[in-house]
């Protein structure tokens, strides 16, 4: 038997980090076994759908790198692989299940219903219609009255099933409701989608959250009725806001588009969601999506819930920006550069350079640079320093004898900024760390900058330099003089 597994989320808003991970285990399962992994939008929800999360779905999967093999775009010939393009087909196998006994017409109006809401106003519907006889039901119909088809479940028995991560799962056929299946506009309700898209596209491994546990046997019960095989149960443990809440999407929490706005890579958010619910035998936790494809097994899947922590996956994504190049950094951190004091003024590349080992999302950027259009009146006290035997009297001397020595630097390149500043340490007296500390605060105002004096001298091209230097000299004299 081919793996065949699919991920079905509802247009509904952004993706939420519980569905991708869905997605991205249902993605991991069926690449480990060379299956085929399907995308299939459910938009029967029409009062919940949102106008572009379609798109949005597409646009997080493509980022994400999770590519389905067939789908409402690449049709594998099991379409259409949109639910509100089925309609046709759910009212066949809706009829075909009354035929079976599996489910039956109800005619019972919204007042009817509202009479069998006990004390806590929960309707338990009571199978009032499901002895009307075909001929009675066929006359109603004709006659134009509005109708749903309801499931019949057994009011007797147990329904059981084997989950591959849960284990033998066991629900009283009398816990379990006659829900509806098709409502009266021949729209069909979740409950019975599911069941009818994964048997026709041929689904092996249903693969979804716990929520689902307690009424997959609803569901089973309409594979028996039908004489189909039911498929494999993989139900995914909760991911947890904290130890008593679930993330929520209706609450906003934990989206992919959010994080990816933040600056954090795709392939960083993927890793650090594998391994919410799983982790490979050897806890290894920086992954690439092809690693994950080749350790992700279902035995490693946990019972209970993962709380996600963002500033793990912060320190992963880190981890994943030490790896670039500059110039990789620097089309990566670029919409972040163009929104920063830098924008358009200095070399990116040079601050990349400095930044990939110093950041953990690409946005910090905007605040590791800030500095640079910050520059004014600062903080004297700041050249008193005991480690580098510095202060304000010491600052004046470097000052001074930088602007003498880069005013004759002709060629203003890195090496030859450190081999001016380290020459003219010398001829004043001053040792390396003190001439090369005192610079950078002369150049900065900072205490601390991604780069030191070299470095932030290089970036901002000798004339900047030469300014901010005459700046920081007028205000030490001024200083030393009251």
């Amino acid at each position: 038997m081919k793996v065949r597994t699919r991920f079905a989320p509802s247009p509904t808003g952004f993706m939420h980090i519980g569905n991708l991970r869905t997605a991205l285990y249902a993605y991991l399962y069926a690449k480990h076994y060379d299956g085929d992994f399907i995308l299939r939008i459910e938009d029967t929800d029409t009062a919940r759908f949102v106008e572009g999360a379609v798109e949005l779905i597409y646009s997080t999967l493509q980022k994400s790198g999770i590519v389905h093999d067939e789908g409402p775009d690449k049709d594998g010939g099991y379409g259409p692989y949109v639910q509100s393009e089925r309609k046709d087909i759910y009212r066949k196998y809706a009829e075909l299940l009354v035929e079976r006994g599996g489910a039956y017409y109800c005619f019972c109006t919204p007042e009817r219903l509202e009479t069998l809401k006990d004390e806590n106003g929960v309707t338990r519907y009571d199978k009032h219609c499901l002895s009307l006889s075909k001929e009675e039901v066929a006359r109603r119909i004709e006659a134009g009255e509005s109708y749903v088809i309801r499931q019949n479940i057994p009011t007797e028995g147990v329904s059981e099933y084997e989950d591959m991560v849960f284990g033998k799962i066991s629900v009283p056929n009398s816990d379990m409701e006659d829900g509806i299946l098709l409502k009266s506009d021949g729209m069909p309700t979740y409950n019975f989608a599911n069941v009818v898209d994964d048997h026709l596209m041929e689904i092996s491994h249903v693969i979804r959250g716990t929520e689902y546990l307690s009424s997959t046997p609803k569901y089973n019960l309409m594979y028996d009725a039908f004489g189909w095989k039911r498929p494999e149960y993989i139900h995914l443990p909760p991911i947890m806001k904290d130890a008593h809440r679930k993330l929520s999407k209706r609450y906003g929490d934990a989206n992919f588009e959010d994080f990816y706005e933040k600056g954090y890579l795709p392939e960083a958010i993927v890793n650090y969601i594998a391994l919410l619910g799983w982790s490979p035998k050897d806890n290894e936790e920086k992954m690439t999506l092809a690693r994950l494809i080749e350790l992700f097994d279902v035995d490693n899947v946990s019972k209970s819930g993962s709380i996600f922590d963002e500033t793990k996956m912060r320190w992963l994504n880190g981890l994943y920006l030490k790896e670039k190049t500059d110039e990789e950094f620097t089309a990566l951190a670029r919409p972040f550069y163009d929104k920063s004091a830098i924008s358009g003024k200095y070399d990116y590349d040079k601050f990349s350079a400095l930044l990939k080992t110093r950041v953990e999302i690409l946005s910090e950027v905007i605040d590791a640079v800030a500095f640079i259009g910050e520059f004014g009146e600062y903080d004297l006290a700041l050249y008193q320093h005991k480690k580098m035997k510095t202060d304000e009297k010491t600052g004046l001397i470097a000052v001074k004898a930088a602007i003498d020595a880069l005013e004759k630097v002709d060629s203003f390149t890195s090496e030859n900024i450190h081999e001016a500043l380290i020459a003219c340490g010398e001829n004043c007296g001053l040792k390396k760390g003190q001439i090369l500390f005192s610079v950078r605060l002369a150049l900065t105002g900072k205490a601390s900058t991604p780069g030191g004096a070299t470095e932030m001298a290089d970036i901002l091209g000798k004339d900047e330099s030469l300014r901010r230097l005459r700046f920081s000299e007028s205000l030490l004299e001024k200083f030393l003089a009251e």
